[in-house]
């Protein structure tokens, strides 16, 4: 039988010396997330532009490439899918820290309890974002270095 009375005491409620600190930490999260929104859009302006252009930004590349009998805009494909990702990739985070800023500025406001507990529940997608895209990373260097480790043997 469950204890209903020791998690009712850990009912977590915001008091008033906690509502400066959350207000400056929506404030930020606000400015942060539109800077990264803005971000986003540049970097995929960068990605159109490497689709368009391709290489002839660099003529060694486009030479080198049609030595190996590869398209000569392949340098350009790559680099505006690569860019394509990062916005993709940087574009979640933003929005789940705007959520938090804006819900968080709204409960404050209104002194909205439902408010509040959204607010923190985007902040928790976005450290589990953050979280679980840390990991892959940190698989995808594991799985280059042994790769490393495995063809350096092997040659």
């Amino acid at each position: 039988m469950e204890d209903t009375s020791f998690s009712n005491a850990f009912s977590l409620q915001v008091d008033n010396s906690n509502i400066p600190y959350l207000s400056e930490a929506a404030k930020w999260g606000k400015f942060l997330s539109i800077l990264g929104f803005i971000i986003i859009i540049i970097v995929l302006c960068f990605g159109i532009l490497a689709f368009i252009t391709g290489n002839t930004f660099s003529p060694e590349l486009d030479t080198q490439l049609q030595d190996m009998q590869l398209p000569g805009n392949l340098g350009g494909i790559i680099m505006g899918i690569y860019f394509l990702v990062i916005s993709v990739l940087y574009f979640f985070p933003c929005l789940f820290l705007y959520n938090f800023s804006s819900r968080m500025q709204k409960a404050l406001r209104s002194n909205d309890q439902i408010l509040l507990n959204r607010s923190f529940s985007s902040l928790k997608s976005l450290f589990k974002f953050w979280g679980i895209l840390t990991i892959v990373i940190m698989g995808f260097f594991i799985l280059i270095i042994i790769l490393a480790i495995v063809l350096g043997a092997a040659f």
